[in-house]
């Protein structure tokens, strides 16, 4: 009698093992739906609840990179920014580190890039405190970061999905000096609160009056009626660490 051989079915591979079904455009909302479960889980894990987010220009320059050959380049104007970037950071972590309730605990979130963003983590870090940082897959950004929590760093493809993350747990704004990116996430922001998408009270920092009043003239928007006059009230614009300091924890602790 002659024997049949046992062939084995070929193994049929499980869709959510598909790299090129995953990266396909088919499966894009897959990948925008997991751009908000995994920090969902990680920051749940990690009981992070309150956010201080902080935007800024990834041009600006540490006092390290001014003192090197390729540093004396970059522009000193934005030195300053990322010096009081760094100091601000610093006092808010300490500040939240003496806060009495865990639940309480203010967790500094900045975009995870270069520049002021890296001033806002090493402020945290220098308080030895926990930072968090958003980052974006863009290749002049993607420079290690030693400065953030290992765990609290996350990495975006879309922009929208990070800037929902940036909003979702923020209980303060810092926003520093900054081109594009920064105006986009700062009006963003501003016209969620305006028109009440946003209801929770968010009190947000315009640092650095000489560049904001250069670059915005926000009285000529109140002139031709574009905005109401309280929507100034929105933000405080301040070239202060003191001062932003204050109105943050003032903020806070009216909560």
């Amino acid at each position: 009698m002659k024997k049949t051989k046992n062939t084995k079915k070929p193994q049929i591979e499980k869709a959510y093992k598909n790299l090129d079904f995953l990266n396909s455009k088919d499966a894009r909302t897959l990948r925008i739906l997991s751009e908000y479960l995994h920090p969902k889980k990680q920051l749940e894990e990690k009981k992070v609840t309150n956010t201080i987010v902080i935007f800024g220009s990834a041009r600006a320059p540490s006092p390290e990179e001014l003192s090197n050959k390729e540093g004396r380049s970059k522009n000193h104007k934005l030195a300053e920014y990322y010096d009081a970037t760094r100091i601000l950071s610093k006092r808010l972590t300490e500040w939240s580190k003496n806060l009495n309730h865990e639940d309480q605990e203010y967790v500094i979130c900045s975009g995870g890039g270069p520049g002021i963003m890296i001033a806002a983590n090493r402020g945290a870090s220098e308080a030895k405190g926990k930072s968090m940082a958003l980052r974006i897959s863009l290749p002049f950004e993607n420079i290690p970061n030693p400065y953030v929590t290992q765990e609290l760093e996350f990495e975006f493809h879309y922009f929208f999905t990070r800037k929902f993350w940036f909003s979702y747990l923020a209980k303060a704004l810092v926003i520093m000096p900054g081109g594009f990116g920064t105006l986009d996430e700062f009006f963003e922001i501003l016209t969620l609160i305006q028109t009440e998408k946003m209801k929770k009270n968010l009190p947000i920092v315009l640092f650095g009056k000489e560049y904001w009043s250069k670059l915005i003239n926000f009285e000529t928007l109140v002139e031709f009626g574009t905005i109401d006059r309280k929507d100034l009230d929105l933000f405080l614009l301040t070239s202060s660490v003191d001062e932003a300091y204050e109105y943050v924890i003032s903020s806070l602790n009216s909560k």
